[in-house]
């Protein structure tokens, strides 16, 4: 009893890695290993690219705004259609700065997520779930390892990040103290000017974090789809008696076989058919039986495919009904004929040889 009971404790523990069908079935949950600092590293960095692209042109437009409403509007008399004409102006102004880098922030992002797990859409996480408003498994996810690695990882994230901005700003304290006296335009292209290189050095940091990220999600993604050796088995059991699946499995079996033998086709001595309905394939080689055998067989279909075969490789058919009909009833594909055909294949056989000889 003592023993039974151990077997039954180690066939339920998750050692064995996941096998196909259940990462099929995780993947169509949204359940997949990614890591979301790599999105952020590279959306960030596409951000950046895109400000340095079109900083200047940016900028332009904001002094351009400056100007505009320093110099035109100051005039105007203060009325709501006024304000509301400039708000728009604004609003359209700002909007079509910020195109190019959203347009190019959203690529980024999908990229990102096509580059770690593929295409992958799915609504399952959306699906309301009583699990997930849990109390108990709530504190479970709150004081589980996980947690406490999401927690260190982000104050390590917010630790280098802030390091990083305040050194950038206090190695150009200076500048930007004097930053009064210039115009708006030397302004804005200052500011410009370090909000690039404290991007770019956020990125860096951000990039290295994710590839240790990106390393322990999956570590982290491969453990939890661990299964146990029982949890195999009621899988391929479910499998097994799927009727749908074990359709499609001998559907693919069939298809198979089917490829295999008509590749034998060209090889053939002679092709015997009924002449419509029934095609057999006969191989003679001493060195692999003693005497003739079949290579492939058909009925129908099968039979026009191996005739069609048999005429693009240059392999002769001759007709004979009864034989043809008694070799597909008696011999299977890979047999040597049945002593009591042995004469009538030979017949043929002759006969092809002759023929084969003269031309």
């Amino acid at each position: 009893m003592q023993i039974k009971l151990d077997l039954q404790y180690f066939a339920g523990e998750k050692t064995e890695k996941a096998t196909p069908k259940k990462r099929q079935d995780e993947r169509k949950k949204g359940k997949v290993a990614k890591s979301q600092d790599v999105n952020t590293a590279i959306l960030l960095l596409f951000a950046l690219m895109m400000l340095y692209v079109f900083g200047n042109s940016m900028k332009d437009r904001m002094t351009s705004m400056y100007e505009h409403a320093f110099t035109e509007f100051i005039h105007w008399q203060v009325t709501e259609t006024t304000v509301a004409q400039v708000f728009n102006g604004a609003a359209m102004e700002t909007a079509m700065m910020l195109a190019p880098v959203m347009i190019i922030a959203i690529i980024a992002a999908l990229a990102a997520n096509f580059m770690q797990i593929g295409f992958l859409f799915t609504t399952e996480p959306l699906k309301f779930d009583l699990k997930k408003i849990d109390p108990i498994q709530g504190a479970k996810r709150i004081f589980s390892l996980r947690a406490i690695v999401e927690l260190l990882k982000s104050l390590l994230k917010i630790l280098s990040i802030g390091t990083v901005t305040f050194a950038v700003i206090w190695f150009y304290k200076d500048e930007m103290m004097m930053m009064a006296f210039k115009t708006a335009d030397a302004a804005l292209g200052f500011f410009g000017q370090v909000t690039i290189i404290m991007g770019i050095t956020a990125v860096i940091i951000l990039i290295l974090l994710a590839v240790f990220d990106y390393a322990y999600q999956r570590y982290d993604y491969e453990k939890n789809m661990k299964m146990s050796k029982q949890d195999i088995k009621d899988e391929f059991k479910n499998i097994e008696g799927d009727p749908l699946i074990k359709s499609k499995i001998k559907e693919r079996q069939r298809q198979m076989a089917t490829r295999r033998m008509m590749s034998e086709v060209p090889n053939a001595d002679v092709i015997i058919t009924n002449p419509t309905h029934v095609a057999i394939a006969i191989k003679y080689d001493e060195e692999k039986a003693s005497a003739p055998y079949i290579i492939a067989k058909g009925v129908d279909e099968v039979a026009q495919r191996i005739k069609q075969v048999a005429k693009e490789n240059g392999v002769m058919t001759i007709e004979n009904k009864p034989l043809a009909r008694s070799l597909y009833r008696v011999v299977d594909i890979g047999d040597v004929i049945p002593e009591a055909f042995f004469q009538a294949v030979a017949e043929i056989l002759a006969y092809v040889y002759k023929l084969e000889k003269k031309v």
